[in-house]
């Protein structure tokens, strides 16, 4: 049984699923990347978005900057026909405006973008459903075992060890998979996977998990795992 590698944050010290994350980022990173022409529009989308007081402050002031950039552009204009070089006041609010803005939203952006936390859980619910998925999958594969050995062993349902197309949710035949194949199931381990392959030499095979667990003598605490991947063909 596989076990899916754990999420890897693509944004460092981020917990929010990479599709998500990503759009924070560029979120963020507007103000910079337009010389904070973007900057209130930024934030003002970011307050329709989740209506709070700071965020609508926010934007509130940045638009207030934006404007009295706006009303010094003449002095840039007359400056830059004068021949004169330095910094203009509107200058200094676009600067202002770039890179105060984007800090603070990169700041603000996880309560932009994940204010309750609930989206770094999108890989648990994905992890959730495939486990259901799977519980499903050994339902059906042991209702078609059970209705039709034949086509189970041809379909090589329960063995592991074997190529085959049919998915079958993980389950083991404790009565015909080898003891490498045992030990896929957690808490097998190699010495008690070759136990079980001499009691069922000895007996001709297992009909529960309830049985294979006494005959063998395994621990009772892997009885409840042997019934959820056991499957005992004969």
């Amino acid at each position: 049984m596989n076990v899916p590698a754990p999420y890897e944050p693509r944004v460092p010290s981020d917990s929010m699923p990479p599709g998500r994350a990503a759009l924070s980022v560029t979120w963020a990173a507007l103000p910079f990347l337009t010389f904070g022409l973007a900057t209130p529009f930024t934030f003002a989308a970011a307050a329709l978005w989740r209506r709070t007081w700071h965020l609508l402050l926010a934007a509130l002031v940045y638009s207030g900057v934006f404007a009295l950039q706006v009303l010094a552009a003449p002095e840039l204009e007359i400056a830059q026909e004068a021949g004169e070089s330095g910094w203009s006041t509107a200058g200094l609010l676009a600067g202002f405006q770039a890179i105060v803005g984007c800090a603070h939203a990169f700041i603000v952006r996880r309560r932009v973008f994940d204010p309750s936390g609930a989206a770094g859980l999108a890989g648990n619910e994905k992890a959730i459903e495939r486990v259901r998925r799977q519980r499903l999958m050994r339902q059906k594969a042991r209702e078609l075992a059970a209705a039709d050995p034949g086509l189970a062993r041809e379909l090589r349902i329960g063995r592991p060890d074997l190529p085959r197309q049919y998915d079958d949710g993980g389950l083991i035949d404790f009565n015909h998979a080898p003891a490498e194949a045992l030990t896929l199931l957690p808490g097998l381990t190699p010495e008690l996977a070759a136990r079980i392959v001499r009691v069922r030499e000895d007996t001709g095979g297992f009909m529960s998990a309830e049985e294979l667990s006494a005959l063998a003598e395994l621990p009772p605490a892997l009885t409840a795992d042997l019934a959820e991947y056991g499957l005992f063909l004969r």
